[in-house]
């Protein structure tokens, strides 16, 4: 696959706002854990991106510097043979002494710069101020980030500051090391428009390249942005200083994600309010383009070229993510690869591909205005502490061996079927994607359950996330019979099956033992043995009812299970035989899941009661942790792409009684639930199963989805059924809704 290599980096910002700081570094834990970078090189990465920020080294005064953060992992680094590129500011002002509209700001940032060299004289690449453009954008024009202004003279003030403090930064350098790099990075999208609206995308799109333009003394007075620059209070000599004395990027960093490629309209009734500008002289949206249905983003590979034209350097892809998907992340990584590979062998200088936020990133949802602690998994996973791989890691390393991906990654990401574009909102794409069809030419995941919750579930978000998927009822594969499995494998030829047959009566099973066991154990356990020796991956489903309830705090994976009636045992005596079958399965425990499109579920129930001012029982004294059916379904299929195995707990944050539940529903619905609900114990229910008095779940492995109260807001906006009696043929319930439905 050539000699394109893979470098890595590390979401770094340290931004502030008004007097707050956040910092990524903290958030993720990496600010403590230097183990992290053995897991990075796992990867097989040339350079990485790393920060060496003047926010951290000097925080309080400029010659009050603390290098031993810095140095030890620059050592390390070292010593794992992995060649940084230093950053020295992330998208941020600086210390607290200083800001981008500073005058004095680009001869303090290069003083700080040569100490950097000065403790590392053999770091040999830096990215002394990442993204200058952005950054200036976000801080003096859009007025998100301190310094907070919002006009034009500030933001090219801004971006002059970085600038110049970037060539100081360089000249300050290279004194130290004569032979370092300059490696500039900026975002590089393009902007589409309307006829009406084209000027403006005009301007945007020659100011997409001043950072680099200015450093390489590109802007004097045939520049298309001179004029602009100058209005702006921009004083001419500092220009014609940068054409007189260049510092030229020695590698143009192109940052290009989804978002990064936008459409203007002024048509505003067409777009959500949110999206709605002005720029003095009309309003107009400011949309992805990728959403539009009339656009048609030009795509990173011309944008790579046409940087390589107009700069004749080398051109890196310096941040290449997706906050998405597991399966759409490895798509992103695939194509951007595939992009600059191309190129490459088109004869185009584009040397290598950088995996982006290799430990995620945090509140880049709100643009980093708040901190809500909102999670964009990377190609490492680090909610459990300890960064975990996922399958974008499994990519990568392929990858950088020259070795053939993971057909999930070479099938079309969201950014290329027809589902892409919701703008404007007339296109009917009612044509299906085609995943689930068996003549399909990629391998699918076999869904069992087709009757049931679950598997209707997954059907839906695999088609949704574009995973070619087969749905099976018991009649198309018994899961307990060995004959039916190894035609259906045939047949289907799978990459995985993802199991939610069972049998869920939990009362009836006391009775009925003999068909409990044959669903719930004899049935994982033969899919285990025919995928064990296929290699085919499995997921299958446990409870909560493996406990007993007598721990009452949250279980965790390492818990002991204890069972109190047939259904638990049933489900406890699956995990144990699957897993001895199959090490590499991977066994889910949820707990009392409720979901928007279907009625059988104990939310939905509760919800019409009082709705329809009915009485409502529901338990008081049995504690259960509610799980959305969305967010489920999306972690298992992430669990299951990154090749995870053994026992994991997967349900939303809290821990509620069934009664609880109903009032905490009725609340975000906005109903009344005091005159109608019932609070009745467990021993006033007479079940004839016995059930533990506590079942809540938690991780020790960093599942965390969102609170219950979440996933009810968007279980009322997401729901396609009403809150009202219908007569409709009840199917199966599940095991967790068995319990409430009977109180």
């Amino acid at each position: 696959m050539g000699n394109l290599e893979l470098w890595g980096g590390i979401e770094c910002t340290v931004n502030r706002v008004g007097d707050r700081y956040f910092d990524q570094l903290a958030q993720s834990g990496h600010a403590q854990r230097l183990s992290d970078l053995e897991a990075l090189a796992d990867l097989g990465i040339k350079k990485l991106r790393y920060p060496v920020l003047w926010e951290h080294v000097a925080p309080e005064h400029p010659e009050n510097l603390n290098w031993e953060w810095a140095t030890e992992r620059l050592d390390k680094l070292r010593a794992l043979h992995i060649d940084p590129i230093v950053g020295l500011l992330h998208h941020g002002s600086g210390p607290q002494y200083t800001n981008l509209l500073d005058p004095g700001f680009p001869e303090k940032f290069a003083a700080y710069a040569k100490s950097v060299a000065k403790q590392f004289p053999w770091v040999t690449h830096y990215t002394p101020i990442n993204e200058p453009l952005t950054t200036a954008r976000f801080s003096a024009l859009y007025g998100l980030w301190y310094p907070h202004a919002q006009d034009d003279a500030s933001f090219v003030k801004a971006l002059y500051h970085q600038i110049k403090g970037t060539q100081l930064a360089m000249q300050a350098i290279r004194e130290i090391t004569p032979e370092a790099k300059l490696v500039q990075t900026d975002d590089l999208g393009y902007i589409h428009a309307t006829p009406t609206l084209q000027y403006q995308a005009d301007f945007e799109n020659h100011r997409r390249w001043l950072s680099w333009d200015m450093l390489a003394g590109k802007v004097d007075k045939s520049h298309p942005l001179w004029g602009y620059l100058i209005s702006s209070k921009l004083p001419a000599q500092d220009l014609l200083d940068f054409v007189a004395n260049p510092c030229p990027a020695d590698i143009i960093g192109v940052n290009y994600y989804v978002t990064s490629e936008r459409y203007l309209d002024e048509h505003l009734i067409q777009y959500p309010v949110h999206t709605h500008g002005s720029n003095g002289q009309h309003r107009y949206a400011d949309v992805e383009a990728v959403r539009v249905s009339a656009a048609t983003p030009v795509g990173l590979q011309k944008l790579l070229t046409d940087a390589c034209d107009r700069y004749q350097k080398p051109v890196v892809v310096t941040e290449a993510h997706l906050g998405c998907s597991r399966e759409e992340q490895m798509r992103w990584l695939h194509d951007v690869w595939d992009s600059a590979l191309f190129l490459q062998k088109q004869g185009k200088n584009v040397p290598a591909v950088t995996a982006w936020s290799l430990l995620g990133s945090f509140d880049w949802n709100t643009l980093l205005t708040q901190s809500n602690g909102h999670y964009e998994c990377g190609v490492f996973d680090v909610r459990s502490g300890t960064p975990r791989p996922t399958a974008a890691a499994h990519l990568l390393k392929k990858l950088a061996a020259g070795e053939d991906a993971h057909p999930i990654a070479r099938l079309p990401g969201w950014w290329k079927r027809p589902s892409r574009a919701i703008y404007p909102d007339t296109q009917d794409y009612t044509e299906c994607y085609a995943l689930s069809c068996e003549e399909n030419e990629h391998k699918p995941i076999l869904i069992t359950g087709a009757t049931g919750t679950l598997g209707r579930a997954f059907a839906r978000i695999c088609e949704d996330r574009g995973l070619p998927y087969v749905l099976l009822t018991r009649q198309d594969m018994d899961i307990a019979d060995a004959d039916s499995v190894e035609e259906a494998f045939a047949k289907y030829k799978p990459w995985a099956v993802v199991n939610t047959a069972g049998y869920v009566r939990v009362d009836d099973a006391e009775e009925d033992s003999v068909a409990c066991y044959r669903e719930n154990t004899q049935g994982p356990v033969c899919l285990a043995k025919h995928c064990h020796a296929h290699h085919i991956a499995l997921v299958t489903f446990s409870s909560d009812l493996v406990f007993d309830g007598d721990k009452q705090e949250p279980y965790v994976e390492t818990d002991q299970p204890n069972p109190l009636n047939i259904y638990g045992s049933s489900k406890l005596l699956a995990e144990n035989q699957v897993l001895v079958a199959m090490p590499e399965a991977l066994v889910i425990r949820t707990s009392a899941f409720f979901g928007p499109w279907d009625e059988h579920n104990f939310v939905y129930h509760a919800l019409r009661a009082f709705a329809q001012g009915e009485q409502f029982t529901a338990c008081e004294d049995a504690y259960i942790t509610p799980t959305y059916v969305p967010d489920l379904v999306h972690a298992s299929l992430d669990l299951l792409l990154d090749k995870a195995h053994g026992i994991w707990h997967v349900a939303n944050q809290g821990t509620y009684t069934w009664a609880q539940l109903a009032e905490l529903s009725a609340k975000v619905a906005g109903l009344e639930s005091a005159p109608y609900l019932q609070n009745v114990s467990q021993n006033e229910m007479n079940l004839p199963a016995p059930r533990p008095s506590f079942t809540a779940l938690a991780s020790g492995k960093g599942i965390h989805l969102p609170s219950v109260e979440d996933a009810l807001g968007r279980f009322l906006r997401q729901s396609e059924v009403p809150f009202r009696p219908q007569e409709v043929a009840v199917e199966e319930p599940d095991a967790s809704f068995e319990m409430a439905a009977q109180a």
